[in-house]
């Protein structure tokens, strides 16, 4: 009886380590261990970059409210696309730091990002504690 009861648990043990060893060297196992370690990155963001990017985003906000009222500009409206390209591409920068999904945006003069977009990238950002 306990030859029989050593070689049930030696398959047990055996069978446990051959499915261990293959779920370790698996495609969607490596997956996971990939999402882990984004999350992981995403949430230990280096708190100084952070503030330089609040920071940042506090200042093109001023430059954007200060270019609205301001009816004397020399080429307002340049200048205004301007700083809302360099807004729209920190904002994706602030996003990607918080770990939250970025429809990016191609690099061309005559495309911008949807207001739409702009919204809920500011919104997520700020459910999540930031604030400029």
């Amino acid at each position: 009886m306990t030859w029989q009861l050593a070689f049930v648990v030696v398959t047990v043990v055996l069978v446990a380590s051959f499915a261990s060893r293959s779920w370790l060297r698996s495609d969607s196992h490596g997956e996971a261990m990939a999402r882990r370690d984004l999350r992981r990155r995403a949430a230990t963001a280096d708190p100084l970059v952070t503030l330089a990017i609040q920071v940042r985003l506090g200042q093109l906000a001023g430059e954007l409210h200060r270019l609205t009222d301001d009816p004397d500009v020399f080429a307002r409206a340049h200048h205004w696309r301007a700083v809302q390209s360099a807004y729209d591409a920190l904002l994706r920068e602030a996003c990607r730091l918080s770990g939250l999904p970025v429809v990016e945006a191609p690099l061309r003069a005559d495309e911008r990002t949807a207001a739409d977009e702009r919204l809920r990238e500011e919104l997520e950002l700020s459910s999540r504690g930031w604030s400029w």
